[in-house]
């Protein structure tokens, strides 16, 4: 009875940061929550690349970086600042759309998004540290600033 209750109390806390893992963190990397249409349209008004977390609801990777790396208040700033940040589940009508666009390899992928062209500027594949993304988004920037 014990391992039943465990095993439900864990599955439950497992829903519970999927349903969460989005949200808006204080200091984290700031998700828009808006259609595809309008994060495009966003991106260009603002002239900014996309980034784009591609995941799943079942992806172990996934929920590590929404828990550990998104919510980090240097990475979070420095994205929030030089990028419009969109997560989407690739099970969704709009994420299969999108994954079938952007050949999605695997979860996590992380994508740069040239709104413009809709051409990917860089991916990452699988899970990523702070530093290593925060690395990645400043190499992208500096390199549109040259």
């Amino acid at each position: 009875m014990k391992k039943n209750l465990l095993f439900a109390t864990i599955g439950l806390l497992f829903s519970l940061s999927t349903f969460a893992q989005h949200a808006s963190s204080a200091t984290g990397i700031k998700f828009n929550e808006s259609s595809w249409k309008e994060i495009v349209k966003k991106a260009k008004a603002e002239k900014k690349l996309i980034f784009m977390d591609a995941y799943t609801t079942w992806c172990g990777p996934c929920k590590m970086l929404q828990a550990r790396v998104f919510p980090n208040k240097e990475l979070g700033a420095f994205f929030n600042e030089n990028f419009v940040n969109a997560a989407i589940d690739m099970e969704t009508d709009e994420g299969v759309r999108l994954s079938s666009i952007y050949e999605v390899q695997g979860y996590p992928s992380l994508f740069f998004i040239d709104p413009n062209t809709g051409k990917v500027v860089k991916v990452l594949l699988g899970y990523q540290e702070i530093d290593q993304l925060l690395d990645t988004g400043k190499k992208i920037v500096a390199k549109r600033k040259v």
